[in-house]
């Protein structure tokens, strides 16, 4: 995990194992967001009626972490099987897709790379399973939308994390979240690239992808 020449938090780097998991091959779309929040009576997630953010294969945002951890839950009731957001550790794993310390999913060639950078995300996130899928079949990820992650955050939890199946600190103010996003300058993220925000937060660029327990 980590990149040595990245930001002071991506320090240092350091090996973990992890246990078997499943990662959801797309971010969780609006349509089964919608599924989700009319068999419990939530509210439809915000921006889910604008145009930009429109559509039952576009990724779910404006979603905060207890809405994700809900949404896990109901599938873990709905399917018999524990489903859970995903730790930093289990995220960065899967978002580098078999290659070790590469700087992106594909490897290192710079964002600006991919066929038809300049021309994506201009106004909002794009239907899921848009872009190439990375070496263990996954999409979109590190970018479309960040995706909250089960973790506390803290910045130097490098320096003390365990090094099997680390879940993140005890307790914080923020959780974290990774991948990139359609509003930012940089469209994709780097794998080791890390973020948080407070878990009560609800931003149009924020969704999430769903892990399940082997």
């Amino acid at each position: 995990m980590g990149q040595e020449d990245g930001r002071d938090e991506e320090r240092p780097v350091h090996r973990v194992s992890i246990s078997p998991f499943w990662l959801c091959r797309f971010q969780a779309t609006n349509a089964e967001y919608d599924a989700f929040r009319r068999a419990t009576g939530r509210t439809p997630a915000p921006y889910s009626t604008e145009p930009e953010f429109a559509g039952p294969d576009k990724p779910v945002v404006g979603v905060n972490w207890f809405d994700a951890v809900a949404f896990c839950e109901w599938l873990s009731e709905r399917f018999r099987r524990r489903f859970r957001l995903p730790t930093e550790a289990e995220w960065e794993r899967a978002a580098r897709g078999g290659l070790e310390q590469k700087l992106f999913p594909w490897g290192d060639l710079p964002v600006s790379h991919r066929e038809g950078y300049f021309l994506r995300w201009k106004t909002g996130p794009e239907p899921v399973g848009q872009s190439e899928q990375n070496g263990y079949g996954l999409y979109d990820i590190c970018e479309n939308v960040h995706e909250w992650c089960w973790d506390w955050y803290q910045p130097n939890y490098y320096e003390v994390s365990p090094q099997v199946n680390p879940r993140g600190p005890e307790s914080g103010t923020r959780r974290a979240s990774r991948g990139g996003a359609w509003r930012h300058h940089i469209k994709i993220a780097r794998c080791a690239a890390r973020s948080s925000i407070p878990p009560e937060f609800r931003y149009a660029d924020y969704g999430m992808r769903v892990a399940c327990e082997v």
